[in-house]
């Protein structure tokens, strides 16, 4: 606590900073599971519980035939874990500890290292979840053949940092309005299931339904990814910048606001929480 903190260099304070980041990290991914094993399988029960859902309300309403031509489980697995991954990495960014949290009475910690945290942590379970998923697909069931599988893990990239960045912006108003943040976030994850167009193919959607769609950006990753993923699709109603300059810019907005959060945080906001 008394230590004199000797002066360190850009590239020293770089590295302690990445290291710290690394322990929060840990410290993330084992918060809700001590057993980082019974975590992964925990996620991977909830996609597979997902596709399992989807794939018999789709042939109970006889919808097969409005996907993508193509492997059926694929393009179902295409949007669910899209739109898992955007929906955790916003879940766990407003989760994340803020400026008058007690972890925050360490020296070396600041809001800017829980939130990649939580961030990353969010990530790293996800796409370990979907490469097992996708394996076991593989072995058990039929070969996975994705068209361009670089373009599409960016789309699953993007639909998690659009995630984070939704998420900043309600982390930045928790502290000042905590009740309002949890049931806005709740009911903005709710509408994805929905509104992130992961049930339709927005090729064959009518105008009026796209002008409905087309604000969110996990709708414009979906559908991008699915044009990477299916040689014979094509996406016409979506874009990549979209979604990508909203992010930047809910980012930008979220951190100023964190700042600015930060600079009047009180412990009384927390306390009897």
């Amino acid at each position: 606590m008394f230590e004199a903190r000797s002066p360190q260099s850009a590239h020293g304070t770089a590295l302690a900073m990445v290291e710290l980041i690394y322990h929060s990290i840990v410290r993330e991914i084992r918060k809700d599971h001590q057993n980082a094993l019974m975590g992964l399988i925990m996620n991977m029960m909830q996609t597979i519980v997902f596709v399992i859902a989807f794939y018999f309300m789709f042939s109970v309403l006889g919808l097969r035939g409005a996907a993508i031509k193509g492997d059926f489980l694929l393009y179902i697995m295409s949007g669910i874990f899209l739109f898992l991954t955007h929906t955790k990495a916003m879940g766990a960014v407003v989760k994340a500890e803020g400026p008058a949290s007690a972890m925050m009475k360490h020296a070396p910690m600041n809001t800017i290292v829980t939130i990649t945290a939580a961030a990353v942590g969010s990530l790293y379970i996800q796409v370990l979840s979907l490469l097992t998923v996708l394996f076991l697909y593989h072995v058990i069931m039929t070969p996975v053949l994705i068209e361009e599988p670089v373009n599409a893990f960016a789309m699953l990239l993007l639909a998690w940092f659009s995630g984070v960045a939704v998420g900043v912006i309600f982390l930045s108003l928790k502290p000042w309005f905590p009740g309002f943040v949890q049931i806005a976030s709740q009911i903005y994850a709710r509408a994805n299931m929905i509104a992130s167009g992961k049930m339709f193919v927005a090729n064959t959607m009518p105008p009026y339904l796209i002008s409905l769609f087309d604000w969110n950006p996990l709708f414009h990753s979906i559908d991008q990814a699915r044009g990477f993923t299916f040689i014979n699709y094509d996406p016409l109603n979506s874009t990549v910048s979209y979604p990508l300059i909203l992010s930047c810019t809910l980012i930008m907005l979220g951190m100023m606001g964190e700042f600015y959060t930060r600079k009047y945080a009180s412990v009384s906001w927390t306390a009897g929480k």
